[in-house]
């Protein structure tokens, strides 16, 4: 960013200071603008990642086709309406084709995706999209639990109420019993499969 850029958003930021009733030159506030801008860089850091290379980096040939399942992979979002919190969890199973991807990488393609202003519903599709495109498995399933600061802090403040949204793409679309298999695993407490 440049010092110009840099200056430009440090100004935002006391000018919402002063419109809320705060003063910026106040001791406590003085370095807030620097601050806000410092923790605005890494919660909108997904704008500058590539999920698909991400998941590229790992992709690893398997005569593997059961299903791999990641369960309640924790994310921390922003609502694109209110730039409000959203936290939640995701759940991401995919039935491989010939490839399986390091699983390590399925956490990084949430961040990536977390990490830019969202509504859940398409955050929800984007990673599900994702994995379609870079590994080609047969199936991808994603499941996204999460809660709306939007809707605690303000507005209709329901507190603790959770929103679920899903992607089903290919077997997990197609077929009831993979389908059916997926929820009863990600709603296990274990996620173990007998």
């Amino acid at each position: 960013m440049s010092e110009k850029k840099i200056e430009e958003f440090e100004n935002a930021v006391k000018t919402m200071m002063l419109h809320v009733g705060e003063d910026p030159s106040r001791e406590g506030l003085l370095e807030t603008p620097k601050r806000v801008r410092k923790a605005f860089e890494f919660i909108y850091g997904g704008y500058k990642e590539d999920p698909i290379a991400i998941l590229n980096k790992a992709l690893f040939t398997s005569s593997n086709d059961e299903m791999v399942l990641i369960k309640d992979i924790e994310f921390y979002s922003t609502c694109e309406h209110h730039l409000l919190p959203i936290i939640g969890h995701v759940h991401v199973a995919y039935i491989p084709d010939g490839k399986v991807v390091g699983l390590s990488k399925i956490p990084r393609t949430v961040n990536v995706f977390a990490r830019r202003m969202q509504i859940q519903e398409q955050f929800t599709e984007q990673i599900a999209d994702a994995i379609m495109e870079a590994i080609a498995p047969k199936g991808v399933a994603v499941v996204v639990q999460a809660r709306h600061m939007c809707m605690e802090m303000r507005g209709v403040e329901k507190i603790n109420s959770t929103t679920t949204s899903s992607a089903l793409r290919g077997l997990f679309k197609k077929d009831e019993k993979t389908r059916a298999e997926f929820f009863s695993l990600i709603n296990s407490p274990t996620g173990t499969r007998y």
